[in-house]
């Protein structure tokens, strides 16, 4: 594995509190390298910043399983607070939309819901699951089937 494959594994993992092992494939490789190891490293904005642009753009996208994944990340990483996601799908809905930011508002409530489900039973969060899910809405198969 070269130095722009480790450093992009590295981030992409940081970015998500992922345990995603390096794949094969020519889009994993331009996602790794490129995006996470080069556009996510660059210096002047804080991850809390991306988090924010990037979930601002999968709402208004209506991406709701790359905002769920998102809200995750955020969540797991401490960038922003339950009541700060719910005031930014307030906020949000303003300037794309009721659907869009019901959407938003939606996912929210549904990982809160989740992960305090989650909690109460004793299990943190599982990295191998978002991972699998990530990899699933991307390819149409878990992790185990990739």
């Amino acid at each position: 594995m070269d130095e722009l494959r480790r450093k992009g594994l590295a981030t992409m993992n940081e970015v998500y509190s992922w345990d995603m092992p390096d794949m094969p494939g020519e889009y994993f490789a331009l996602t790794v390298d490129h995006l996470f190891g080069t556009v996510w490293t660059r210096p002047g904005l804080s991850r809390r910043d991306r988090r924010l642009m990037t979930l601002t753009v999968v709402t208004a996208l209506n991406l709701p399983d790359a905002a769920e994944i998102q809200i995750n990340a955020a969540l797991q990483n401490e960038e922003l607070t339950v009541e700060e996601l719910r005031e930014m799908a307030i906020f949000i809905t303003h300037y794309v939309g009721f659907p869009l930011g019901s959407v938003l508002n939606g996912v929210i409530e549904r990982v809160v819901a989740k992960r305090r489900k989650a909690a109460d039973a004793g299990r943190a969060e599982d990295p191998k699951a978002n991972v699998s899910a990530a990899v699933k809405m991307n390819t149409g198969k878990t992790l185990e089937q990739s």
